[in-house]
């Protein structure tokens, strides 16, 4: 199909034919991957709530790596923001490593 011959009336109809088809597939692999969830949820017992719950936590939280030694209840594990207190010490000349509790 040679778009660049169509009118700007055909170009909009057309378009317009594209996002009903597209609507109607997705719709239609939709109902599919949803009648292929149940089959499975009916094969292994699932309930809509077993698939609403949580999975229960299988790890254990993060290790603290660092420690603050004016303060040694605050501990960061070394994942995320550095926490306040980190930055101010490294600010102040001191070194990652030096809050390391290994």
């Amino acid at each position: 199909m040679d778009l660049q011959s169509l009118s700007l009336q055909e170009l909009y109809d057309l378009r317009n034919q594209v996002a009903t088809e597209v609507a109607r597939l997705e719709s239609a692999e939709k109902i599919e991957a949803l009648k292929k969830v149940q089959e499975l949820m009916a094969t292994y017992g699932l309930s809509t709530e077993d698939l609403t719950k949580k999975a229960a936590a299988s790890r254990k939280p993060a290790e603290a790596k660092y420690q603050n030694p004016a303060d040694p209840t605050l501990t960061w594990t070394g994942r995320g923001r550095k926490p306040l207190w980190v930055l101010a010490y490294l600010e102040n000349g001191g070194a990652l490593e030096q809050l390391a509790l290994f």
